[in-house]
């Protein structure tokens, strides 16, 4: 953990210059990112669940941001249950409120650790802005891609992010997460009581205003309780496997919008394949509804069906036959 990776920014429809992190294909702007930090998160993820990124925007992106999301703040309502939580307020399709979010979505060393993750053509699950105002009481214990009804153990199907708006201390409602509970199988927090209950285990993630947390998918976690007297602002991107299905619907939440950002947002919407042909629109490709100067050879996508079907021979969901026979 630590100050180890450089402040970047991303604007919508701006295409970032050559540098490219960890052989991803994914550019910084301008800004070369050690490999060997990018290394030390992933350790962190594969032992502890968790890592933590700081200073991963500046005070401007982050002041950029609330006062885009402030309108939506003020209006908005608390949430509708306990979950949601009865002291805070949520923003959800983000992309379609607050372009400035996109430098988060985006950011190239939090990309750089999920393509390492989750497959090629992964997709934001979600993306939503929490507001924990005093006296919010403390989440149940969860997991992110427990929609996932797959028995555990077993890998991630998502990566989670919450960016820090506001400090995170011990007091405001800062995320507390159980390090090593993304190994877990059947045992659940509490010491085998409910998810409601605490466990002695759990840790407080305290970070300065412009950093992220960024954590497996089968992590168990929670929103802490806000014990102060100011609210406590953090946004949550959320990526998830490309066979899985969002949280959110992006196509329907960002609705037009999604024309106005780079070419590796709108992937992440849906606006990709995932090969050999998951995710088209009538038989095409998806871009064709969003962008009629839509070019076939800039995605890539035709080199990966073509490789899919002349080299893997489209053999889905059958076993690849030995080269000798017949």
């Amino acid at each position: 953990m630590g100050n180890d990776s450089p402040v970047i920014q991303v604007s919508p429809k701006i295409a970032s210059p050559a540098h490219d992190i960890h052989g991803t294909g994914w550019k910084t702007c301008g800004m070369p990112t050690p490999a060997l930090a990018i290394e030390s998160h992933l350790a962190e993820l594969r032992e502890q669940g968790y890592t933590v990124i700081e200073g991963a925007v500046d005070q401007a992106t982050v002041d950029g941001f609330r006062a885009e999301l402030q309108p939506y703040l003020d209006a908005g309502p608390f949430g509708r249950n306990d979950f949601e939580g009865y002291r805070s307020k949520r923003v959800y399709a983000l992309l379609a409120k607050t372009p400035s979010v996109a430098a988060m979505v985006e950011h190239p060393v939090v990309l750089a650790i999920v393509d390492e993750m989750l497959l090629p053509n992964y997709l934001l699950s979600s993306n939503l802005a929490i507001d924990v105002h005093p006296g919010e009481t403390a989440q149940d214990f969860h997991f992110d891609d427990g929609g996932i009804r797959m028995s555990r153990p077993r890998a991630a199907a998502g990566v989670s992010t919450i960016w820090a708006m506001d400090d995170f201390t011990d007091d405001n409602g800062a995320t507390e997460v159980i390090p090593g509970s993304h190994l877990w199988g059947s045992e659940i927090p509490g010491g085998g009581g409910s998810p409601g209950e605490g466990d002695e285990r759990a840790v407080t993630v305290t970070m300065p205003a412009g950093s992220v947390v960024v954590f497996s998918g089968t992590l168990w976690h929670r929103g802490g309780a806000n014990l102060s007297g100011t609210t406590r602002l953090g946004v949550t991107p959320q990526y998830c496997e490309p066979w899985a299905r969002q949280l959110e619907n992006m196509i329907l939440a960002v609705g037009p919008k999604a024309a106005d950002y780079a070419a590796r947002i709108q992937a992440m919407l849906g606006y990709s394949i995932h090969p050999p042909f998951m995710g088209y629109v009538d038989g095409r490709h998806p871009l064709r509804s969003l962008d009629d100067r839509y070019d076939p050879a800039e995605t890539g996508d035709n080199e990966m069906s073509r490789r899919f079907w002349e080299e893997d021979r489209g053999l889905v969901g059958r076993s690849r036959p030995s080269p000798d026979s017949g």
